[in-house]
């Protein structure tokens, strides 16, 4: 398996699961997050609530850039749209 940089935890409901079988669902399941936690789809599920100027910022750029910052600015909320 590769080595990869997240923790994820697998609840498995057929304890019959050989250790083969459970890496390579660890393999799919790693390869599926890795295509969809892109910063394109980060800025299309979520929006910046920007209390100072009564604004809500939807557009990529604008959210790629407040979210790169080191800390974020005072009544800025970066929410989910879900």
């Amino acid at each position: 398996m590769k080595a990869c940089n997240r923790d994820l935890l697998v609840l498995v409901k057929d304890e019959h699961m050989n250790e083969k079988s459970m890496e390579r669902e660890l393999e799919q399941l790693n390869d599926l997050l890795f295509q969809f936690e892109t910063i394109d789809s980060f800025c299309t599920a979520h929006e910046v609530f920007d209390i100072n100027r009564h604004k809500i910022l939807y557009k990529r750029d604008s959210i790629q850039r407040i979210t790169r910052q080191k800390e974020l600015k005072p009544f800025f909320f970066i929410c989910n749209k879900n």
